[in-house]
């Protein structure tokens, strides 16, 4: 008898995709959602067993942002936004509160060169009155896809080949060549602040648009933004090359550095406001990741500045066991229906408790710093001590009670349960315009990486006229440059 006769392999891969129970799936593309736009149904079980599969492939490391340096400080109110949220940390200008923030890099392993051309995670998280808030965000103020169904897809395209371990770009075109929707982030990786030239003079965003509820409920769209007060600086091919091989931690050497010799990096917050009842007035959805606001359509609103001004006193305790999940808000701040940020809700925390254990919330750098109470307890490595007889709500025997009740969201929703993508794609407009807005010499950097990459000799033919076709429709002159060096016949 074979020993390994039903052993799983991928030579017995049927033709079609399946669950891991071996149901058959007829769609791999999108999440389920209550009409087109969502929100998304946590009964959508595939969704799920692919999201919470994908969190357990690796111990202990990040799957992603594995490679990354922490610093602490504070975040000041700077002008009032009161009218807008009722988030007792945005109560007044002056009001001060502390912070940690992590920087990384997105795809790479823990032991990687800072210098490699790759997002950057800014993720800040306040210890606020109220709890804690996480705004979870990159150097790029959109993402390569819009529906947390291709999260796990998009990262393995990314990540290095499962056979040969080694990075290539042929999976990276091949994957998005079914999204062009991605073209507005390659926008942004393939241009010269695809290489930060270190994490003081780089930008985050929030990405995901949240909702800001007043004291009356009043709800707006919010989108975050954080600008260096030193500026943005960058590190081109030649210099990434240079500086990488002579240190290949310089990014975190240069902020543990900075902030012991009292030279403290500092970003403004700026805000984005949208009402919901102006989104149809746009030519994106304005809840798509994939998309920027214009500035020029939704002004910038300044809110306060942060200020990083002491080192970590252990880098495993408060950079390799911090955590940091979308999910944590605070009354005043909500979600929105955006789908990759509904599914990112879920998916952080549940990275977290795998990664570090279900009581990650009470190591000391992810706990909150003010009086808390709830009956969640037991598990793996809990050390609170409980001196209760009490562990139900509620309770004749425990004075416990409900907290205050403070304004959420109440829009009314109606819609069949849908797996099918956003009505209003608009994929090319926002990618043509940034490349426009560059000089000569920026457009020629990003034509070059773009042929340097669909130069590769496993992206085939196929491939390559796709990504031409789609620069083209972004920009007509960007396609037939890139068309013209790979000896190819410019779409039209």
């Amino acid at each position: 008898m074979d020993p390994y006769k039903h052993r799983p392999s991928s030579s017995f891969n049927t033709t079609f995709w399946t669950t891991n129970s071996g149901a058959p799936v007829w769609n791999n593309t999108s999440a389920m959602t209550i009409g087109q736009r969502g929100p998304v149904l946590l009964e959508d079980y595939h969704l799920i067993e692919k999201i919470t599969n994908f969190h357990r492939e690796r111990i202990p490391e990040r799957i992603v942002h594995a490679r990354g340096a922490s610093a602490k400080g504070f975040f000041e109110v700077t002008h009032d936004v009161s009218h807008l949220t009722c988030a007792d940390f945005l109560r007044a200008p002056g009001v001060q509160t502390p912070v940690i923030v992590r920087f990384s890099t997105v795809i790479h392993e823990r032991g990687s060169p800072e210098t490699i051309r790759d997002p950057r995670g800014f993720a800040t998280k306040f210890y606020t009155r109220e709890g804690n808030f996480d705004i979870v965000g990159n150097n790029f103020p959109v993402f390569f896809i819009r529906d947390g169904m291709k999260f796990p897809d998009v990262i393995h395209a990314f990540k290095p080949n499962p056979k040969s371990h080694i990075q290539e770009y042929w999976r990276v075109l091949d994957f998005c060549s079914h999204h062009p929707e991605s073209l507005n982030t390659f926008g942004w990786l393939f241009d010269d602040v695809g290489i930060p030239q270190d994490y003081r003079h780089m930008e985050g965003f929030g990405v995901n648009t949240f909702s800001f509820i007043n004291r009356d409920g009043k709800v707006h769209y919010v989108k975050f933004h954080w600008k260096p007060t030193c500026g943005v600086k960058s590190l081109l091919e030649d210099e990434a090359v240079r500086v990488g091989g002579l240190n290949h931690s310089h990014a975190t050497q240069d902020l543990y550095e900075s902030i012991a010799a009292g030279n403290y990096p500092e970003w403004k917050l700026c805000i984005q406001i949208m009402d919901p009842a102006d989104e149809d007035k746009y030519d994106f959805d304005p809840l798509d990741m994939t998309k920027i606001w214009p500035e020029d359509l939704v002004p910038l609103q300044p809110v306060g500045r942060l200020v990083l001004n002491r080192n970590v006193d252990n880098f495993f305790a408060e950079n390799e066991q911090l955590a940091f999940s979308p999910g944590v808000v605070v009354p005043g701040i909500y979600y929105s229906d955006d789908k990759l940020l509904q599914c990112r809700v879920f998916a952080y925390g549940d990275a977290q408790r795998y990664r570090l254990g279900a009581n990650y919330m009470m190591l000391p750098v992810n706990a909150p710093k003010c009086a808390h109470h709830n009956n969640q307890y037991d598990g793996v490595m809990n050390f609170m001590h409980r001196d209760e007889e009490i562990d139900y709500f509620p309770s004749k025997f425990d004075p416990a009670r409900q907290a205050e009740k403070y304004p959420i969201l109440t829009k009314v929703y109606t819609g069949k349960r849908e797996k099918t993508v956003i009505p209003k794609e608009n994929n090319f407009k926002q990618p043509g315009d940034r490349y426009r807005s560059w000089d000569p010499a920026r457009q020629e950097r990003f034509v070059k990486r773009w042929v340097d990459v669909l130069s590769d000799p496993r992206v085939t033919l196929e491939l390559r006229s796709i990504w031409v076709s789609y620069l083209s429709q972004c920009d007509r002159s960007l396609g037939m440059k890139v068309a013209t060096r790979l000896n190819m016949r410019p779409t039209m």
